[in-house]
């Protein structure tokens, strides 16, 4: 097997583990929180919405400063640092006593995370161009496949163990990726001069950083566009199920079906990226995204969101991938790990504005009006991208 395609499978497990095991634990922090002090139903909230987002804000800003280390030192020694940093920080999650030493933990997760940044880096600069997006589009069925599977595990988990336990099993489950991925990852690199260029200098390396600005943008704005029905997804079920009866199945039913779609074409629409380009893929998800949402807010059962939520998981699934493999190709491989992690930066503040973005808009103009304004969103982002792209691929191409 060639080392770049070793390199992929354990980067894909690695991933896939710190990505379960994380969802193992996260959607039950309100009920940790409630075991750990005396709370009102609104702090229990409260407590919850700060510790969710507190890894998130915390890894948006020093993963430029992991990818700066990644460049300058090689990208496996991050991969090392991050998951057993997180092994550990999870265990010790689950001994907390107080809402204040989980913020603490969390804060502290946030800061060592940076294992899928490193990954998708080594990914992209040691596989060939010609199979890149074949590469990253499996690569980034890991991340979808933790995020479905880890909360359903971690529910019966927590159900029979209790959930400190969960937190354990989480801390050893990304010890065993820090083991897999210190035995089995071989990384060609070389440090250079050009990799310890100052921020200032950095964007001078660059052919078009206005092309891979956008790039940063699009990121946003589709992480924000497709994470907005996480915190409105049970009521909507609600509704169209007119009783509460199988409530969580159909609503794990419906977010499920967007990712299971993600897994099954990624790969594929990957090697079609590697065939026609990357641009026309991108552009084509986009596009394919906004048209899927506006019929999402007018279903009139579970089984026709269920389906639209499949078909849009289609659409999703060219998205990220497209956007890792025009970075790499448009990135000198000195800095490439500092630009995927900025990249990762916005994606990580998507993952914020998303539900926050929903619920607002649900709570003040209604459900429907949040696919309305996902697909505003997406449609702005097209054009965005069409106009920015556009003048720098043709004039890479030749044309």
């Amino acid at each position: 097997m060639p080392s770049w395609k070793r390199n992929l499978y354990v980067c894909w497990f690695g991933s896939f583990v710190i990505v379960a095991g994380m969802n193992l634990s996260i959607p039950f922090l309100p009920v940790y929180i409630e075991q750990l002090g005396h709370f009102s139903v609104a702090e229990i909230e409260i407590w919850s919405g700060l510790a969710f987002g507190a890894a998130y804000l915390v890894s948006a800003i020093v993963s430029p400063i992991w990818g700066r280390m990644a460049d300058r030192y090689g990208r496996k020694p991050l991969l090392l640092r991050s998951s057993l940093g997180m092994a550990i920080t999870t265990a010790l999650t689950g001994l907390v006593s107080n809402v204040y030493q989980l913020m603490g933990m969390r804060l502290l997760t946030g800061a060592i995370s940076g294992y899928y940044s490193a990954a998708v880096t080594l990914v992209a600069s040691q596989t060939p161009k010609e199979h890149a997006g074949w590469a990253l589009g499996t690569f980034s069925t890991s991340i979808v496949s933790g995020t479905l599977l880890g909360p359903i595990v971690g529910g019966y988990l927590a159900e029979i163990l209790g959930l400190r336990n969960v937190f354990f099993i989480t801390g050893a489950m990304m010890f065993v990726g820090f083991i897999f991925t210190a035995l089995f990852v071989k990384e060609e690199f070389m440090a250079v001069a050009k990799n310890n260029v100052s921020s200032t200098d950095l964007w001078g390396l660059i052919p078009d950083p206005a092309a891979i600005r956008a790039l940063f943008i699009c990121t946003l704005s589709l992480t924000t566009a497709t994470l907005t029905i996480e915190p409105i997804i049970t009521v909507y079920v609600t509704q169209l199920n007119q009783s509460d009866s199988y409530l969580t199945l159909y609503s794990g039913a419906v977010v499920s079906a967007s990712g299971l779609a993600n897994v099954m074409s990624a790969s594929y629409l990957g090697k079609v990226s590697d065939r026609i380009g990357p641009e026309k893929v991108l552009l084509g998800g986009l596009i394919a995204s906004t048209i899927l949402l506006i019929p999402q807010a007018f279903v009139q059962n579970i089984w026709q969101l269920i389906g639209l939520r499949f078909l849009a998981g289609i659409a999703i699934a060219a998205l990220l991938p497209s956007i890792n493999s025009l970075i790499r190709r448009s990135v000198p491989t000195s800095v490439t790990a500092r630009i995927f992690a900025y990249n990762q930066s916005y994606f990580m503040i998507g993952n914020i504005m998303g539900p926050l973005l929903g619920g607002i808009v649900a709570a003040r103009l209604g459900i429907p009006y949040v696919f309305y304004a996902s697909s505003l969103l997406l449609m702005l982002t097209a054009l965005w991208i069409r106009l920015r792209l556009a003048p720098s691929h043709e004039t890479s191409t030749g044309k």
